[in-house]
């Protein structure tokens, strides 16, 4: 077991920093969108889906 760690410790290394890259990245999408804050970052005037804020148009 032990040389198979040594043998792949470069590969479990990088597989590591992208694990902790992608559960950054989704914590950070995350936290937008808690704040309310839209995906595209554009603002919904310029949405090309027509409606990123459903609560909105009912009103």
């Amino acid at each position: 077991m032990l040389t198979w760690i040594c043998d792949n410790i470069a590969t479990i290394v990088i597989c590591a920093v992208l694990i902790v890259v992608v559960a950054a990245i989704i914590a950070g999408m995350v936290r937008n969108r808690k704040k309310g804050k839209s995906g595209c970052s554009c603002g919904c005037s310029g949405c090309p889906m027509g409606g990123c804020h459903k609560s909105d148009k009912q009103s």
